[in-house]
């Protein structure tokens, strides 16, 4: 226990150092015309030393944010804001969908066409299956980066049965352990697996999240991009690298949008029930709608 103890701090201490070092040498993962700056962004990004990058800029906030609220509550409400925004712009993305599953149909039923041309000069032109196909990149989309904004409106399905009669003090706290040791740590594994699962699927040789960084320094030298390009079907839509992309994505926003949950939880129980939905941007559908909202 006191080995673990050590070692926690011990990445902690070290992280301020990795993180300047990181700062001061940026050729050394910034330039990606030097095959080793791009194994060290591989190994980096899913690193222990990175966590504890993100984890040590939690904890300094937070020690900010407990001497200074008013400082907390900007970060809340700029995470949140972030969240907010990002939600709402790819929300279209659902009116682009049916826009274009619209044009797909009348494309083929009406007009016999087996592609779609956009563009003017040099078009954009794929097979009506190819669009077909991109549809699902729409709906990931909205899944991956839609998920916090709905978080932040209060959107998502939650089970009340032992959370509802609870006190206002009792459900903060319930809300901080459920940042720190659900979000959080869910978010981690998620961006972990992910990232070498993206990385997979556009450079060779392939990495591992087994590998040391002087086993992926040696692999470098054969390193060459090979971005996946396979579809389902023959002419069918070929870039699902995205859809690994949109799931680092997903992790990243759902680990910056606990941190702001165990701010706001944290303050919200130290303000008392009158701060509950304190600056919180949620969206209206008007008034005498006011029985809808919040039932997705």
């Amino acid at each position: 226990m006191l080995d673990a103890i050590l070692w926690v701090i011990q990445n902690i201490g070290m992280a301020f150092y990795n993180l300047a070092y990181a700062i001061s040498h940026p050729g050394l993962w910034l330039n990606w015309s030097d095959k080793e700056a791009i194994m060290r962004v591989v190994y980096y990004g899913g690193s222990i030393e990175l966590f504890f990058v993100v984890f040590t800029i939690f904890l300094i906030l937070t020690g900010i944010g407990l001497w200074k609220n008013g400082f907390m509550w900007g970060c809340v409400r700029a995470l949140e804001g972030f969240a907010n925004t990002v939600g709402r712009f790819i929300a279209w993305a659902g009116l682009i969908m049916v826009l274009q599953q619209i044009i797909i149909v009348f494309i083929q039923r009406i007009f016999a066409r087996p592609d779609i041309v956009l563009g003017i000069g040099i078009p954009l032109q794929f097979d009506v299956s190819w669009w077909g196909e991109e549809l699902k990149l729409y709906n990931a989309m909205i899944v991956t980066l839609c998920a916090t904004y709905t978080f932040v409106q209060g959107g998502h399905v939650r089970v009340d049965l032992i959370y509802a009669p609870v006190s206002h003090a009792t459900k903060r706290i319930i809300d901080m352990l459920g940042s720190l040791f659900f979000m959080m740590p869910m978010a981690t594994l998620i961006w972990m697996y992910g990232w070498f699962f993206m990385w997979r699927h556009l450079i060779v040789p392939n990495p591992s999240a087994s590998e040391g960084l002087d086993r992926l320094m040696m692999k470098s030298r054969a390193l060459r991009w090979n971005v996946e390009t396979i579809g389902f079907s023959p002419n069918g839509f070929n870039a699902y690298f995205l859809f690994k992309m949109l799931l680092i994505g997903f992790a990243a926003m759902v680990f910056l949008q606990a941190m702001a949950f165990f701010w706001r939880s944290y303050l919200e129980y130290k303000e008392g029930i009158d701060s509950v939905g304190k600056y919180l941007d949620r969206d209206t559908l008007g008034e005498g709608e006011e029985a809808y909202e919040g039932t997705h």
